[in-house]
């Protein structure tokens, strides 16, 4: 394993679920360093970041919509997060989906 392999997992370790590391690993393991280098252009979202974001905006569907998940973020806009119910819900979700969202990410660019 090249010391950029290992550079970049001990860097993002924490932008991934635990039970997807391993097959992270495994990619990135597998990757020559130029492979490595284009990693740096994957805009991964911060977990905790995402939290912060859900507990101040998140009433307004913005943590759905850094997610891309514009349809989502619409229909939380326009109900207020559901009159608040949804909002709580995504406030003890919003990490979890943060770093499902950047597992789906990877994957796309480490093919």
């Amino acid at each position: 394993m090249s010391s950029r392999a290992d550079a970049w997992i001990m860097a993002n370790a924490e932008n991934f679920l635990p039970e997807h590391f391993p097959a992270v690993k495994e990619k990135v393991n597998s990757m020559n360093d130029e492979r490595i280098d284009a990693l740096a252009g994957v805009k991964l979202q911060d977990p905790k970041m995402m939290l912060i974001i859900a507990i101040v905006v998140g009433e307004f569907g913005v943590d759905r919509f850094m997610l891309g998940q514009t349809g989502l973020g619409v229909v939380k806009l326009l109900t207020l997060g559901a009159c608040g119910v949804w909002w709580i819900i995504d406030i003890f979700s919003a990490q979890k989906r943060a770093k499902e969202r950047n597992y789906e990410l990877f994957m796309q660019v480490a093919r």
